[in-house]
């Protein structure tokens, strides 16, 4: 009958199962079980879990299905756990206490071991799962009398939450100080007296360390992945070191309201509608407005560890909420808030990861430079690779087999994956055929030319360039044997947006070459600031912007004001060469926040809005407040606000911000284990005065 019922399941579930809990839900789920069937069933299970990589064979699986418990029943279980004995020591504290004191323990009982029917040993793990101390228990006191609660230990299964009452003996030593990353406690153990279960752990929810649990259970994930909880408590740690530093410079934290208005920052929004036809909320994309009317309002310094919510399409590694470090301050330039930016940055690293910042400045670079030389707003210094433009010197016939574009700029980096050109020429091969290579083989713009440095070949490999130009290459690229040299095309047009396509290319190749251990993964830290962002950029498809009608949009937000005088100049004859105090902090290819000096004059910031953006007038009035706020005598100020996340993932060198985030929406913004968002009622819609739409 088996394994009917489970080809059954194959054709009717696609997805692949993700753990022996899940198998046996849907075997009680399907009626496999029902009273006609024996009362206990083992079955034998040969599963492949995809997900981990692990393979599973004669995995057992052991059905208890013990007759219902009645309502009385379960009411008087509950009753029990109302009154439990307060502890008298932490797990973590019993390695500095002497044998023979009685003590009062919370945790969760690990694998027991049975030696014989009278004695068995178990882990008692403490209330945090960081460190567990041996129990020891056995059926019979020293004059002979039975033991209760070695009988009670007997029916309870492993993570089971209990109270402990025992005494500590003194232990022989294991061989080691942790299992399974648990820090154990040497030199006790705990003679077991009393236990008291405060909850059962049921038996279908099978935990080994082969285990691997979905999204779908992340309580599980947590509880027994040490990796998550560590980052949970890293986080902690590190919002607290942020508080404390910007408390010592005085900073007064202030909670800003969450229920906010639709305003056209940039961004998408989520709406909260209310039990009034046709109003609702916007939940904040960010604090920014909140924060520039505290400036106005006599506030000198502000910080929030703040919670913020973007609709935006799904992309890799985004959340629809996050959490970031959010500081303004009056009376400041941008410079003063990049310094306290830098000061808590180097409290963090040693403080975190003991490792020191240089108490220099961090390295700036202009959005401008960034883009040309290594073709991305947040560029990874690890990598060196840096890009040079090369069209000047290279032979029309060249730039017209790498692309259609008739006058295009053509650029030029280089890679040593190996000395030996055949090494190289199959790294490059190989790359070339993988899905990687996509996004650059079908570029409308021309596919890359790639040539490999070889010494013995004529004019070093380089002949297609023509000598005047494979001299200047060797030269500026400094090129040793086996390297790759790569050509990209791109239109002559200024820069815009986050990447190009030869900086993405560049990260796609050494991301390669470090996944084939061609070379090691780069080490370290290196921080830098990007400065001069252009104020404005055009209008794409993509985002929403302003919603303004002169084909522009503010690349950061439309309060960052203009860099300089001259740029002020500019908003009246060339708003897009206009340069913004707009200013982000990178490190490591990955932008850890950014912000800007804000437009603090009413009627500059009310000209920017109607005149360059050119809002209409009923999208200017959503603005309206913050205008008249500003109107009042607000001083200069200035800010910046922190990924939280991102920050955390960085730190502790984890890929994705999921990682590090108690409970994280999947790709396709889905809390998976409360199954958020859920369809609306017709009531609801019916009390907010919702219609849907096909």
């Amino acid at each position: 009958m088996l394994p009917q019922i489970f080809s059954a399941v194959a054709i009717s579930r696609v997805s692949v199962w993700r753990s022996y809990a899940e198998i046996s839900r849907f075997v009680r789920a399907a009626g496999i079980l029902n009273q006609n069937r024996p009362r206990n069933i083992q079955y034998h299970l040969g599963r492949q879990c995809l997900g981990n990589k692990r393979t599973f064979t004669s995995s057992r699986i052991t059905l208890n299905h013990s007759a219902p418990s009645s309502t009385s029943e379960i009411l008087e279980d509950f009753k029990k756990s109302f009154e439990f004995p307060r502890l008298t020591h932490e797990v973590s504290a019993l390695e500095r206490e002497s044998p023979g004191k009685l003590v009062v323990l919370h945790g969760y009982l690990g694998t027991r071991k049975d030696i014989s029917k009278h004695m068995s040993f178990l882990p008692l793990q403490s209330k945090d799962l960081s460190c567990s101390v041996q129990l020891i228990s056995f059926a019979h006191s020293g004059d002979g009398q039975d033991k209760p609660a070695h009988s009670k230990l007997k029916t309870l299964n492993s993570h089971t939450p209990v109270v402990i009452r025992g005494v500590l003996k003194a232990r022989k030593p294991a061989k080691g100080d942790f299992a399974s990353g648990i820090k154990m406690i040497n030199n006790v153990e705990v003679d077991l007296i009393d236990i008291q279960p405060l909850n059962k752990f049921p038996k279908d929810i099978i935990v080994t360390s082969e285990t691997f649990f979905p999204p779908e259970q992340r309580h599980l994930q947590i509880r027994t992945n040490k990796e998550i909880r560590d980052a949970l408590l890293f986080r902690a740690k590190v919002a607290d070191i942020c508080r404390q530093q910007l408390r010592e410079e005085e900073f007064l934290e202030i909670e800003t309201p969450l229920l906010f208005k639709s305003t056209p920052e940039g961004a998408r929004e989520f709406l909260v509608p209310t039990r009034t036809k046709g109003l609702a909320y916007a939940l904040p994309q960010s604090p920014q407005q909140y924060k520039q009317i505290l400036m106005a309002s006599g506030i000198p310094k502000y910080f929030q560890i703040a919670r913020c919510f973007r609709d935006e399409d799904h992309r890799a590694d985004r959340q629809p909420e996050f959490t970031q470090i959010d500081l303004e301050m009056s009376f400041a330039k941008g410079e003063d808030v990049m310094q306290q930016i830098e000061t808590i940055l180097r409290r963090l690293w040693i403080s975190m990861i003991d490792e020191k910042i240089p108490e220099s400045n961090f390295p700036r670079m202009s959005y401008h430079d960034a883009m040309s030389q290594y073709g991305s707003d947040k560029p990874d210094l690890r990598l060196g690779m840096e890009i040079h433009r090369v069209g000047h010197l290279l032979p029309v016939d060249l730039i017209g087999k790498i692309g259609p574009l008739l006058d295009p700029v053509v650029e030029v980096m280089n890679l040593s994956v190996s000395d030996n050109p055949q090494e190289s020429r199959k790294f490059i091969s190989n790359f070339m055929d993988s899905p990687e290579a996509a996004p650059f083989l079908n570029n409308p713009e021309g596919q890359p030319g790639i040539f490999v440095y070889d010494l013995k070949q004529p004019l070093q490999g380089l002949q297609p360039f023509g000598f005047e130009a494979a001299e200047h290459v060797e030269e500026i690229l400094n090129l040793k044997h086996g390297d790759l040299v790569v050509l990209q095309a791109r239109k002559k047009a200024p820069f815009a947006g986050g990447s190009t396509l030869i900086g993405n290319l560049r990260l796609a190749l050494h991301k390669a070459a470090v996944a084939t251990k061609y070379i090691p993964a780069p080490k370290g830290f290196k921080f830098l600031w990007i400065t001069d962002f252009p104020l404005f950029s055009p209008t794409n498809g993509t985002d929403p912007g302003q919603g303004g009608t002169a084909g522009i949009s503010s690349t950061h937000h439309p309060f960052t004001a203009p860099k300089s005088p001259e740029d002020v100049d500019l908003l009246l004859t060339d708003p897009l060469a206009v340069k913004a105090e707009h200013y982000d902090i990178v490190v490591n290819g990955v932008e850890l926040g950014g912000g800007s000096r804000r437009v603090h004059d009413a009627k500059v910031q009310e000209y920017i809005l109607r005149d360059v953006l050119k809002m209409s007038e009923e999208r200017l009035q959503d603005f309206r407040h913050l205008l008249d706020v500003l109107r009042a005598g607000c001083p200069p100020h200035a800010g910046i606000a922190l990924g939280f996340d991102r920050l955390i993932a960085v730190m502790m060198g984890r890929e994705s911000v999921r990682d590090v985030i108690a409970f994280p929406k999947s790709g396709k913004g889905e809390d998976l284990l409360v199954k958020a968002p859920n369809l609306l009622t017709q009531e609801q819609l019916e009390t907010y005065h919702l219609e849907l739409k096909e």
